[in-house]
């Protein structure tokens, strides 16, 4: 099953990873451990709420006023 990650960088945790179909978040000191973690994550999430997932994840960015 392909689902989608987004990292952000967090100056006192190293990085923080987000998987928005299940909602699961977890952190790592690297981006390597941040997806390790969040794979552990949402595998045991799965196994308790199974995810039937429809077409590939579709990943875009948006701009705002830096003023926002």
């Amino acid at each position: 099953m392909e689902l989608s990650a987004t990292l952000t960088y967090s100056p006192e945790s190293g990085y923080v990873a987000y998987n928005p179909e299940t909602g699961t978040t977890t952190q790592g000191e690297t981006v390597e451990e941040a997806l390790n973690n969040l794979r552990e994550a949402t595998e045991l999430y799965l196994e308790e709420f199974p995810l039937s997932v429809n077409g590939r994840p579709l990943l875009t960015t948006l701009q705002v006023p830096t003023s926002a």
